[in-house]
């Protein structure tokens, strides 16, 4: 009896013990109050049992619900007394949210003991976004000062993608059981599973019948975020809950509605989107010389020659080094790359060195625009220049300060871009307050990265110490290690707490408008750090990578993280940064690289060269790849056209346009470049062959447009993949715009346009008869893409099969541009005709006898020698041997 007595008792103190646990952080909110006004809800939200755990319950909470459009609902807590840091509408404007606006399309609910809400499709009631505690597995919402957590329940057929920065070796698809932390750190992408220099609190979730929608919390602070079977928790140690919910239902209809509420992606000038080539550790300026002149003598395509902080004097910010960097022969440099059709972009770190006699530093002293730290002091950190202070993007002055000295750098070398980096920010030190050591050389030129400043890392404060830490690097640790003091403060009192990871964000704003006013051109930004509506002002690309296979593979993640969340001008280092590389793993790399919408081989001193002629199998490849990228960039430069538009990635999941197959939402080691072309590289060593998926339909080699992959159904293909091939295939249905290749994208837009038509050769496919597609020109330099100025032309393309005839069709607006420019159309390809063409009609008459009509291959027909205006419309109609009369 005794020993039952016991049993019992230890039954009964572990359940005691569980609900303990379970309601040690909080017994959650009822709703104390409530009104609605049409489908606007506002309530007041009170605590039921306030905790200590991890701080006080904030008491009571006000919430506020409605429509920002028919498409995109909002759902925000806050603290009813007094106000709470939120991301400042100064980056990210918000004034366009109508809460009032009436749908059809969100149903918003809610439970009131213990508070939870719901958002469901009205149409269907499938449930989107669930916090009502729906198993016992599932806390109610926390809110406290420096600790807020909400859950939302998950189907089991979810595929969720999204959470950023990190590199997956997982893959792109989310897996359960993982923890995402979102806090803005300089470490390497060469490290999996480690937040890295981004913030994106953004997910898409896809259900099983190829529906999408997406989720933004619009949060600065640091969190994980925990997915696990069916959950997802935030843990968020600050701010707000001020959520968006985008009903889709396609992928791309998320994101036009993401970027609409965001920003849509910026306007990336025509060169960008040629082949890039850096280095850091180029020696001199003419070592840089040399490297340029070498891609052009192995007839390899450069559009952009960039300079890492090799340039500058002691790594200052708009210095030249005087020796190695002299600013009149950068210059001519410069000058000569622009007389061939090429462009200069140099690096800028936010760092400024604390220097007497140096401009920048006493410029950014007379407008007081550095952080300050704790003690009211200017911040100060330890870069690659030393002792910097860094400038407050928030700070209502430093537009002025950022753009005078971009402007008068500009003045010295007229350089065409700005890459901004380290801008997490990155710093050497870790302290609430540093100083200078006396009498002692700071930074040790040796010991470049070590702290050499005196800093004090006691008395933290509840911000640099805060109750709940989050997993920032996979350990428990401050979480100002490496970067500006989270205690430090910005303009108006701001905490770096709650703005730290808005800080590349902030600096990219300020970097594009001064490019802007600077250039009067359309400016070219690239950020290493980013949060959610980076890529209205800048391209990403994927950090400091390393020589691996590994990387290779996880490069293609990376590039669709970031179009995910509307920063389309993305890419990694070609051929890796960090390590050395060799031929094999660069030759595919490059073939990879060469479709990435941000093209760049890159490197780091301590590695060895690797610029693409240093190999002959990579100079092969790599003259063949680009010379199909440089064809392409009319299709590239559309791509971009649109993701300014509509938000559209240019690197596109597979599932973005096949979302019907089930098999196709785990696919990372492929991708697609629009809709339309499917890109499936070796990612691996010793490899002469691949197996790739290829979703229902016929497929187009664009090397060997004989070779066709065509099927009733998604399934895989092994492919052949010698070491100077990689596999890109185009869809049936598309008309695809190309130019001739180049070694400069000037040269090559001087050059007549073909048209590659395909057609499905499937039988029984309805729509196999049927291709469209469009190209947007203008001068590649605009500030804005805006058909109406008069300084653009759109094209829309279409064409027909049926019972033999061929009808290719344009429909022009604001042709005078490409008229201007005396574009022409000189060839078509027509894929998908197993039949011999006989007449060619152009605009009603046949064709004269200088066109050249021909069966190319067994598959294609080839007109050649067309001279048509492509800014005028025109109607081509091909006879074929099965023709019907």
């Amino acid at each position: 009896m005794a020993f039952l007595r016991l049993c019992v008792f230890l039954i009964l103190f572990c359940l005691v013990a569980k609900g303990v646990a379970i309601s040690a952080i909080s017994a959650g909110y009822k709703v104390y109050s409530a009104s609605q006004s049409g489908s606007a809800v506002q309530a007041v939200l009170e605590a039921i049992s306030p905790s200590s755990k991890f701080g006080p319950d904030i008491p009571f909470l006000e919430l506020h619900a409605g429509y920002v459009t028919p498409q995109i609902f909002h759902v925000h807590i806050t603290d009813k007394s007094q106000p709470r840091w939120e991301v400042p509408q100064m980056l990210l404007p918000r004034n366009h949210i109508h809460s009032l606006l009436d749908s059809s399309e969100i149903e918003f609910s809610y439970t009131k003991h213990p508070f939870g809400f719901s958002i469901s499709r009205s149409r269907r009631g499938e449930v989107l976004f669930n916090s009502s505690q729906p198993s016992s597995t599932m806390d109610s919402l926390v809110f406290k000062d420096q600790y807020i957590q909400i859950s939302t329940s998950l189907p089991n057929y979810s595929s969720i993608y999204g959470f950023g920065e990190s590199t997956r070796p997982a893959g792109f698809k989310l897996v359960p059981g993982n923890k995402y932390t979102l806090w803005a750190e300089d470490v390497g992408s060469v490290n999996p599973n480690i937040n890295l220099y981004g913030s994106l609190p953004f997910y898409m979730d896809v259900r099983k019948d190829g529906d999408a929608h997406g989720v933004l919390l619009l949060n600065s602070n640091g969190m994980d975020v925990l997915y696990e079977h069916e959950l997802l928790t935030y843990k968020v140690i600050g701010g707000v809950l001020d959520f968006y919910f985008f009903t889709g239902t396609s992928p791309l209809s998320v994101m036009e509605q993401l970027t609409w509420l965001t920003g849509r992606p910026a306007p990336m000038p025509y060169w960008s989107l040629g082949f890039h080539q850096c280095r850091y550790g180029y020696a001199n300026i003419t070592d840089v010389e040399n490297v340029a002149a070498t891609y052009k003598a192995k007839d390899i395509p450069l559009d952009v020659m960039w300079s890492d902080i090799d340039y500058m004097d002691s790594y200052k910010d708009f210095t030249f080094d005087p020796v190695n960097y002299p600013a009149n022969h950068v210059k001519a440099f410069v000058e000569k790359l622009h007389a061939e059709g090429q462009k200069y972009v140099i690096i800028i770190d936010p760092g400024i060195k604390y220097e007497e006699g140096y401009s920048t530093y006493h410029h950014g002293i007379e407008k007081d625009i550095f952080i300050k730290d704790a003690h009211g002091n200017n911040y100060l950190g330890q870069v690659w220049p030393g002792p910097v202070h860094f400038p407050d993007f928030l700070h209502p002055n430093v537009d002025s300060f950022w753009t005078k000295e971009i402007s008068d750098f500009h003045k010295i070398v007229p350089f065409d871009g700005l890459w901004i980096d380290m801008n997490e920010a990155s710093n050497f030190c870790t302290g609430i307050s540093c100083t200078l050591p006396m009498g002692s050389t700071c930074p040790n030129l040796e010991e470049q990265t070590t702290c050499c400043l005196i800093c004090n890392n006691k008395n933290m404060t509840q911000w640099d110490d805060p109750p709940y830490k989050i997993n920032s690097s996979n350990v428990e640790r401050p979480l100002g290690n490496k970067t500006i003091a989270v205690s430090a403060t910005h303009f108006g009192g701001i905490l770096e707490y709650d703005a730290h990871n808005l800080y590349g964000f902030s600096e990219a704003i300020s970097t594009n408008r001064a490019l802007k006013h600077t250039l009067g051109k359309r400016p070219f930004v690239l950020s290493r750090s980013t949060f959610v509506g980076s890529g209205a002002y800048t391209a990403h690309w994927s950090g400091d990578n390393g020589a691996t296979w590994n990387d290779l593979a996880y490069s293609i993640v990376s590039i669709l993280n970031s179009g995910l969340v509307g920063i389309p001008m993305v890419g990694a280092d070609i051929c890796g940064f960090s390590g050395d590389t060799w031929e094999e793993l660069c030759n595919r790399w490059i073939q990879l690289g060469a479709f990435y919408p941000f093209s760049r081989d890159h490197s780091e001193k301590n590695s060895r060269r690797q610029e693409l002629y240093l190999w002959d199998s990579v100079t092969e490849s790599a003259k063949k790849v680009l010379g199909l990228r440089y064809r392409l960039l009319p299709f590239l430069y559309t791509l971009a056209y649109d993701a300014h538009k509509t938000g559209a990635p240019m690197a596109r999941p597979l599932f973005f346009h096949f979302n019907q197959d089930p098999l196709i939402y785990a696919i990372d080691s492929q991708f697609l470049l629009g809709k339309s072309i499917l890109v499936s590289p070796v990612l691996t060593p010793n490899t002469t062959a691949i197996s790739a998926y290829f979703p229902a339909g016929t497929w187009y080699n664009l090397f060997d447009y004989s070779q066709v992959i065509n099927g009733d159904i998604g399934t895989y293909h092994r492919l052949a993949a010698p070491m100077d091939t990689i596999n890109v295939h185009l869809h049936e249905g598309s008309i695809l715009p190309l130019q001739d290749a180049a070694l400069t994208s000037s040269a090559a837009r001087k050059t007549p346009f073909t048209l590659i038509i395909t057609f499905g050769l499937r039988k029984g496919n309805e729509n196999a008869g049927y291709a469209q597609g469009h190209v947007f020109l203008d001068d590649g330099e605009d500030v804005t893409m805006d058909l109406k100025s008069g300084n653009a032309t759109f094209i829309k393309f279409q064409a027909n099969r049926n019972d033999g005839l061929y009808v290719v069709n344009s429909i022009v607006e604001e042709g005078s541009f490409a008229l201007k420019k005396g574009w022409q159309l000189q060839r078509v390809i027509i894929l998908g005709s197993t039949s011999l063409p006989r007449k060619l009609f152009i605009n009603g008459e046949e064709a004269p006898s200088t066109v050249h009509l021909s069966k190319s291959s067994d598959v294609s027909i080839e007109i050649n020698k067309l001279n048509l205006l492509i800014g005028q419309p025109f109607t081509l109609k091909c006879e074929t041997s099965n023709t019907k009369a």
